[in-house]
């Protein structure tokens, strides 16, 4: 902690802004000045200075494997060690080039026909390759006791459709500059220039294609929209053009009993698309993803080549990461629990996890009394909206099962070999759920994240051991900060079963309405409140916040801050209160909330994020749900012509 007496530097504020104009500044312009982004960071605040400290000592484990020379074959020890030493090897990486990924380019440019093509599409998704379409095994959402078959559209390299389709001068910057990249990325796989140039724009043209018949962003947020039950002969007529017994007897989802399409329309239109595009433009087209996916498990040149657009360009990072930080990240991904039970074992302290259960308490405490005192909810709909809080499942630390990873093949020489083969693993472990009950004590994050969240099908709220430490969540720390930190992540995870999203889903975890029909249309105008206000907020000229891609996440901000807010006045009633370093147990609570979100970014990745990103910047992340709040208000006296005035009729809460 900075400071012994609480957890915090007064020292740290900048007191020629005020907090009622512009408390994100008012508590980070000093810190910001003072902490600039690194060279191989695109962004930088608490949640990835957190993240690089856990980097920091996943590595230190990792390495002490890596030194013993006796570790049994076929231990998880073992392949963390092999996986790690096989991708830092990259002497080795550079000898071989292309060569790992030879005998797949190979399958492509054996493919003489549609039934040719449709295989090795297959094959690629056995290997989670971005082409044409995806698939997932999820909990169906309307029946959260089985699991799902989903298909979903993919085949895009850059982050969003719109990229490919606006005429702003960001897409235009991004999509100029994404041509010079897939006309490299040929050149490096040893196409001469005139021959990479066709090359390239026979990608364009399928990608600009795809981006033309995907669903919006905005449209994917509402799961209404993509929730559509196909039977395999019903799949057979909606795209007859797929050999769709073929497709699926060879990812091994054939036997399924259901198919959930989450965008029929898409793949009414790749149908066409199959008939249409030429075998040799679909040959180009798989060959570049195939590479650009592998590009950073490959050798030098790819991986330069494929940093200089995602990171430089798309991103502002100045710097590629250093070979160990991208080799732990693969290791991570791959075999993420057994890193994650080592990191429990070592920096998760039993009390950590007692103090957070008390502190969760007292949010569903607070969230139970805010929702019975809720005035524009019927006491129908607020019976069940209870009831779906009394069922949340909490999930804190990590999991009380570990996974197995026994039967995969990990070797020290073979880095690209061994992300194939995981990947194939984990797919067959995937297709062994269909038909099976589902495992609602899976974790969908491992101890090691330094994030969280709620899924709605389990109504889950999940907080990983990582993200359990300062500035989130200190443990000698002053209760303001705990409670205005981890609390408000807590609140807001609460908040996601209550969002415009969250709230369609029911105790159970089923896509079921439960609202009367005024409570939802009640319900549905205090959004669009919402929406219209952070719409508002500018990032550049003529960029701003999207304010129904963001409502999701901005209603979970609002709801965390004010419930976390409620659960500190609980504490205090235990505590008793005092002031500390002049400040209030209030104005320590709202710092607390700041420090969530402490962060800033280079211009590249503030505009992608608005671009594509759920969550509003950190700014209005702050600054938005504290000018709604009637408590900031109190805590620092705002007065009309404050800048974060808003008048009380425009303070929406939502929660």
């Amino acid at each position: 902690m900075k400071n012994n007496s609480w957890g915090f530097d007064v020292r740290e504020l900048d007191t020629a802004i005020r907090p009622q104009d512009d408390f994100f500044h008012h508590v980070h312009k000093k810190w910001i000045e003072s902490n600039p982004i690194p060279k191989t960071e695109s962004w930088w605040g608490s949640f990835n200075i957190v993240r690089f400290k856990t980097e920091k000592q996943i590595r230190a484990l990792v390495e002490e494997l890596v030194a013993k020379k006796t570790l049994p074959k076929q231990s998880a020890a073992r392949m963390v060690s092999d996986l790690y030493r096989s991708g830092m090897d990259i002497d080795r990486r550079n000898k071989l080039g292309l060569t790992p990924i030879s005998p797949t380019l190979a399958s492509i440019d054996t493919i003489k026909d549609s039934k040719g093509l449709q295989k090795v599409i297959a094959l690629l998704h056995r290997m989670d390759i971005n082409a044409l379409w995806g698939f997932d095994i999820d909990q169906d959402m309307k029946n959260s006791e089985a699991y799902a078959f989903y298909l979903g559209q993919g085949g895009l390299s850059l982050p969003d459709r719109e990229y490919y389709l606006k005429d702003d001068a960001e897409s235009k910057r991004i999509r100029d500059a994404f041509a010079v990249h897939v006309e490299k990325m040929f050149k490096l796989m040893g196409q001469p220039a005139a021959n990479a140039k066709q090359s390239t724009e026979a990608v364009l043209r399928i990608e600009t294609a795809l981006a033309k018949i995907s669903m919006r962003k905005e449209d994917m947020r509402d799961p209404d929209k993509i929730y559509h039950k196909f039977s395999l002969p019903k799949l057979k007529k909606l795209a007859p053009a797929i050999d769709w017994d073929s497709y699926l007897s060879r990812i091994g989802a054939l036997k399924a009993e259901y198919y959930l399409v989450m965008q029929p329309d898409f793949f009414a239109a790749v149908n066409g698309m199959l008939e249409s595009v030429s075998l040799e433009d679909w040959k180009t087209y798989l060959s570049f993803h195939v590479v650009n996916e592998f590009s950073g498990a490959l050798s030098e040149p790819f991986i330069k080549q494929s940093f200089s657009f995602y990171g430089k360009t798309l991103m502002g990072t100045r710097a590629l990461k250093p070979l160990w930080r991208r080799t732990l990240s693969t290791v991570n991904g791959t075999l993420g629990e057994v890193l994650g039970k080592l990191y429990v074992e070592r920096h998760f302290p039993p009390d950590a996890k007692r103090k957070m259960d008390l502190l969760v308490d007292d949010l569903f405490t607070a969230y139970e009394a805010r929702l019975r005192s809720l005035d524009w909810m019927s006491k129908a709909t607020k019976k069940k909206a209870l009831l779906k809080l009394s069922t949340f499942n909490r999930k804190i630390g990590y999991p009380k099962k570990w996974r197995s990873y026994a039967g995969l093949d990990i070797r020290s020489d073979d880095y690209v070999g061994n992300i194939i083969r995981a990947t194939e693993y984990e797919l067959k472990r995937d297709m062994r759920r269909l038909g099976k009950p589902v495992d609602r004590a899976e974790w969908l994050m491992y101890p090691q994240t330094v994030n969280a969240y709620y899924q709605p099908t389990m109504n889950d709220i999940v907080f990983p051991a990582a993200i359990l430490q300062p500035p989130f969540f200190y443990f000698g720390a002053d209760d303001a900060l705990n409670y205005g930190a981890i609390g408000t992540v807590i609140g807001h995870e609460i908040t996601h079963g209550f969002d415009d999203e969250g709230s369609k889903f029911d105790a159970k975890g089923n896509l079921k309405s439960w609202w009367t029909k005024e409570d939802r249309s009640r319900f549905m105008a205090k959004a669009r409140k919402v929406e219209k206000q952070f719409n508002d907020y500018e990032v550049d000229d003529g960029l701003t916040v999207n304010g129904k891609l963001t409502l999701g996440e901005n209603i979970a901000d609002l709801g965390g801050l004010s419930i976390a807010y409620d659960a500190y006045q609980l504490q205090l009633e235990r505590t008793g209160r005092k002031n500390i370093d002049g400040l209030t147990p209030e104005e320590r609570f709202f710092i607390g909330f700041s420090l969530f979100e402490r962060e800033h970014c280079t211009p590249e990745f503030t505009k992608k994020q608005v671009l594509t990103d759920p969550h509003s910047p950190g700014l209005f992340r702050i600054n938005g749900p504290v000018s709604n709040f009637g408590k900031f208000y109190e805590a620092f006296k705002v007065k009309k012509g404050d800048g974060h005035f808003r008048p009380a009729k425009d303070r929406e809460m939502v929660w």
